[in-house]
């Protein structure tokens, strides 16, 4: 099973050689290192910018707006933030033209804690992306949806924001990308880079299957009960799967985890459904609490499901901190970890109506 940096840089080749992506360009995108993450290693079209990320994000705007497919990176999301005037430029040229203007971009960047990244490594975006309106924001949390929703993010007409969690880059997934050798072994041979000298290496890459994308949009119910709702994704999707699958092995209850995977436009509808059949609702994620994108969640679930719930929605989410400690035992106590998200869980469970 591929990780999420190889279901990238397959994405990617598709794109560059089916999908019509022009440029893939970032700080060092380009060869020889393809990537921190090693996510754009033997891409053709994967050229080096400058450190600058908002000559990054403008280059990015002028290349789509003269009819180019870019796709650009900012190596670590933690240093977009002196971007959000272009990102709202971005975002609302489709609009302020009156519809004459598409912008077909894919901007992505790794985000979250859990490498030990220290105040300028550890940042979360969900709450910033989702209040730019004019992008698309996607979240995925295993390696097939991160393939086919890039798929579907270059596909795009307008820009989308294309969000990976750095700390789970590196492991392999549980379902294989339609196409991919069955041997993770025989993949890595594949496409990844051997260490040293690369000059004479070349990608050997597979026969995808041309047809296969994940819609940027629906959510994706990963485990199933009548018991509470839990809504996330991304880092800590895997976590709460994990926390529900020991509550129902210890205490019998059993949850609904949903992997939201698109942040915006989101699957109102499954979390609705979902809710009005469990009457009870936790939001997860890793960005910090105050004005969290899952406290817009759950005020929709309260305007949509107020008398279907049988206790009050909660949210889990990061310390309301300027920065995460790169000690282990700050960066735990900063943002969700696996107990925290199972007391939650067992707290709103045993909340009597």
């Amino acid at each position: 099973m591929a990780t999420i940096a190889q279901a990238i840089r397959l994405a990617l080749h598709e794109g560059e050689t089916r999908l019509g992506v022009t440029d893939i360009f970032g700080e060092d995108v380009g060869p020889p290192l393809g990537g921190v993450f090693t996510c754009t290693q033997g891409l053709k079209n994967a050229w080096n910018s400058p450190l600058d990320e908002r000559g990054i994000i403008g280059t990015a705007m002028g290349l789509a707006m003269a009819g180019e497919k870019p796709v650009a990176e900012i190596q670590f999301v933690d240093y977009i933030f002196n971007t959000i005037d272009l990102l709202k430029l971005v975002g609302n040229s489709c609009w302020s033209s009156n519809g004459q203007f598409n912008l077909p971009l894919v901007l992505m960047t790794p985000v979250g804690s859990g490498i030990h990244g220290s105040l300028y490594h550890s940042h979360s975006f969900d709450t910033f992306a989702t209040h730019m309106p004019g992008w698309k924001v996607v979240l995925p949390s295993n390696p097939v949806d991160t393939y086919g929703l890039l798929i579907s993010a270059i596909n795009d007409p307008n820009p989308v924001m294309f969000l990976y969690p750095k700390v789970l880059i590196r492991q392999h997934g549980h379902e294989r990308i339609p196409g991919e050798p069955e041997d993770m072994r025989a993949l890595a041979k594949m496409i990844d880079a051997p260490l040293g000298d690369r000059k004479e290496w070349k990608p050997k890459w597979p026969n995808l299957d041309p047809n296969f994308s994940v819609p940027i949009g629906p959510a994706k119910l990963v485990h199933r009960g009548n018991d509470m709702t839990v809504v996330s994704y991304g880092r800590m999707l895997p976590l709460c799967e994990h926390a529900a699958n020991r509550i129902q092995e210890e205490h019998g209850f059993e949850v609904d985890v949903i992997d939201l995977r698109t942040l915006f436009p989101y699957d109102l509808e499954s979390i609705k459904e979902s809710v009005k059949r469990t009457g009870r609702l936790l939001v997860v994620n890793e960005d910090t609490e105050v004005a969290n994108f899952g406290e817009h969640l759950i005020r929709r679930m309260v305007d949509d499901c107020f008398y279907h719930f049988e206790a009050p929605p909660r949210l889990l989410a990061g310390k309301n901190l300027p920065g995460i400690g790169i000690a282990w035992e700050l960066e735990e106590v900063s943002v969700p970890q696996s107990p925290d998200i199972e007391k939650e869980m067992l707290d709103l469970l045993r909340l009597e109506p």
